[in-house]
């Protein structure tokens, strides 16, 4: 049973002084409550106290000053290691003492702590942080003086499960050291996991701890120990962003996004008007629904007739589309809550973005007030294809398809529009995010999981304002959905100034980077990445196993694939000697089997359907990328049509494997690749990279899924 009372009597004695940070004897106490293992310590107030403490623990020992007001001992010169007997113990005491003094000589010193000295093991850090966006972090690294060298450390989501802490110790580069290298000791796994976990718990049981530190944990094939304690407060916690029930979320969704009745707030007949684009918008994409155009004067817009006001509408109205100046929203969406319209489309400039917070701030409150979900501000809008909706004043949009696709940026949005016209993506929604006042990703998520028209969820984000929100429920919708992060950014310092060497190294990026993979999502790096994989992951088949295999045409495509491969995660098979030989019959003398299986380029079209047919019947072999090299005796479009010709009749006889293609040659192979791509093959024309990643995407997908 955790002492808790300790530990709280601790924390409140710490906040009554107004410190920020915890003595080493007051964190051991935490510690030893959270059964995270620390060395015998003592606290000596005199050289002979030293001399004595250190006599009855055994030598050598290491000396530190104890004091509130120097967080860093070791730049103070408070710190001595190796001492070896009573003597210099007590010489260590008073230079320590002198030390400290002269570093800042209003210090309030509390003693000087004596502890065992521990040698041997390789030396890790486990740490804790706090993110303005996904709160408490545990974080795990290679320890001791490189921790801020070599930045070799990986985050998670505080509390952590067991398997998410064994998870760590392999997230890190230096991976490989802690199993133990030139014949040294593997360190002993279950130690090091328990104490994350315990560290994780520590911090999530009291907020109040916004830094922790155990640096160096010394970890051996016996246990683990940590060497010293950090602890870092702040009593001034920012308030949890309110949040909305699951079933909430998906009832106010459900109606925004598949209204029965549209209010365009400015709606308008004159064209080159927002409100007139909206309307067009509605009216020509094959909206069903009803349409109630709001205008303080007009009768009717564009063949329907207009209201002064929502409130005047007699019907129910699901979603409200407001196209008016930003200084006149707060009034019409007061009126929208007083006719209980559950959704807000905001498409309107002016507000946070534009150095006016406190209008914001206003519709924010009006929105919670009445129970309206405010999509945006400063947005384009959204589409819907399936209920035919465009919602929005861009062009209208009526692809229909599996993907939906959001963007926090209007510009990204129309390049998303774009590329879904542009390359025959069908898309179920695609929808702008703005400013983010109230709906963001995680609602997004949530209406996505539950509806039967998307298979796959795109989103490019430039924050997330409840990050945590977002990963319990990517979480959970990754498991059944792939979902797609492109966050921008990257780059940026993001790291605060920090007190913890974990909290020094929490730069904002490797944040992201470590809590979407916890979470199950894919991270694009680039737009061109996330919209080529929210195109071509739902085209593949989930893959059965992880043996891939590459045939090329090709040998430098060969070479290139394979570096992809490595790069993305993918397993490239060692090819057995049968089918080795299977695949030696098909292809000429100077060819070459093994993996990747390159049939040269002189080979007819035969030889591609051989080797292509051996590998989809080949239960051992899991996913195909194919090299193609245009030729005279192959042109691109005899290989596309034979690669579908077989593909279809292995999907005739039960047999599904995902396959991807990469073409090389002249201008024709661009037809190629989207013969192909239609029919269910992803393929690139000029690139090794592209078809590699969106293979490699779905892979992690199914990893993450647990479908692996």
């Amino acid at each position: 049973m955790l002492d808790k009372v300790a530990v709280r009597n601790v924390l409140d004695k710490v906040k009554a002084e107004e410190r920020q940070a915890l003595t080493a004897p007051e964190g051991k106490l935490l510690c030893d409550v959270y059964g995270i293992k620390v060395p015998q310590e003592g606290v000596a107030g005199s050289a002979e106290e030293a001399a004595k403490l250190a006599s009855g623990m055994g030598f050598p020992v290491v000396m530190k000053i104890v004091s509130p007001d120097i967080l860093h001992k070791t730049e103070a010169g408070g710190v001595i290691v190796g001492v070896k007997s009573a003597d210099e113990a007590r010489a260590a005491h008073e230079k320590i003492i002198a030390n400290a003094k002269a570093y800042k000589a209003n210090a309030q010193i509390s003693g000087v702590q004596v502890q065992q000295m521990l040698t041997g093991g390789q030396e890790v850090i486990i740490g804790a942080v706090t993110d303005g966006s996904f709160g408490k972090l545990v974080a795990f690294g290679l320890g001791g003086v490189l921790v801020e060298v070599l930045k070799d450390i990986t985050f998670r989501l505080a509390p952590v499960t067991r398997d998410e802490a064994l998870s760590m110790l392999d997230g890190i580069q230096a991976a490989e050291m802690l199993k133990g290298v030139r014949g040294g000791d593997p360190v002993n796994r279950d130690a090091l996991a328990d104490m994350i976990v315990s560290v994780s718990q520590l911090v999530n049981d009291y907020p109040e701890i916004s830094e922790l530190d155990l640096n160096p944990v010394f970890a051996t094939k016996d246990g683990a120990i940590a060497a010293d304690v950090r602890i870092v407060v702040d009593y001034n916690q920012p308030a949890p962003r309110p949040r909305h029930s699951q079933d909430d979320i998906v009832k106010a969704m459900n109606r925004i996004m598949r209204p029965q009745a549209v209010a365009v707030i400015g709606a308008s007949a004159e064209d080159g008007k927002i409100g007139n684009s909206v309307m067009k918008n509605l009216i020509n994409g094959g909206y069903q629904g009803e349409i109630y155009p709001i205008h303080p004067k007009a009768e009717e817009i564009l063949g329907y007739k207009a209201y002064r006001s929502v409130k005047d509408v007699p019907g129910t109205i699901d979603t409200a589309v407001f196209a008016i100046p930003a200084k006149f929203v707060a009034g019409a969406l007061t009126e929208c809550g007083e006719k209980s319209i559950p959704g807000a489309v905001l498409i309107p400039s002016g507000f946070a973005e534009a150095g006016a917070p406190e209008l914001q701030e206003e519709i924010v409150e009006i929105g919670r007030k009445y129970n309206v979900r405010l999509m945006g501000p400063n947005i384009y809008g959204f589409y819907y294809t399936p209920a035919n909706l465009c919602a929005t004043f861009c062009t209208a949009y009526d692809v229909k398809g599996s993907a939906a696709l959001s963007s926090q940026s209007g510009g990204i949005g129309m390049a998303i529009i774009g590329f879904s016209r542009s390359a025959k993506m069908g898309v179920s929604a695609i929808v702008g995010l703005g400013n983010k006042s109230d709906i963001d990703e995680d609602d997004l998520l949530a209406f996505f999981e539950q509806d039967e028209h998307t298979s796959i969820i795109a989103q490019h984000c430039e924050d997330l304002k409840d990050g945590r929100a977002f990963a319990e429920a990517a979480k959970r919708v990754s498991k059944k959905k792939p979902i797609v992060v492109l966050k921008a950014g990257r780059t940026s310092a993001g790291a605060k100034a920090a007190s913890s060497h974990t909290g020094a190294l929490a730069g904002n990026d490797k944040i992201y980077e470590d809590v979407f993979k916890q979470s199950g999502v894919i991270r694009a790096r680039s737009l061109r990445q996330l919209l080529e994989f929210a195109r071509g992951v739902p085209v593949l088949p989930t893959p059965k196993g992880e043996n891939v295999v590459i045939i090329t045409g090709a040998g430098g495509s060969g070479v290139l694939l394979s570096d992809s491969c490595v790069d993305n995660g993918l397993s490239l098979m060692s090819m057995p000697a049968d089918l080795d030989t299977a695949f030696r019959k098909f292809i000429p003398p100077f060819g070459a089997a093994g993996n990747p299986v390159d049939i040269t380029g002189g080979e007819p079209p035969q030889t591609y359907k051989n080797t292509v047919k051996l590998g989809l019947e080949d239960d051992r072999i899991h996913a195909l990328i194919l090299g193609y090299w245009h030729t005279i005796v192959t042109p691109p479009m005899v290989f596309a049509k034979l690669m579908v010709e077989v593909k279809e009749e292995m999907t005739a006889k039960g047999i599904e494997k995902p396959m991807v293609a990469s073409l090389a040659g002249d201008v024709e192979v661009e037809e190629a690749a989207e013969y192909l791509y239609q029919h269910g093959i992803p393929a690139y024309a000029y690139s090794t990279e592209l078809p590699v990643e969106v293979l490699g995407a779905k892979y992690k997908w199914a990893r993450g899924a647990g479908l692996l």
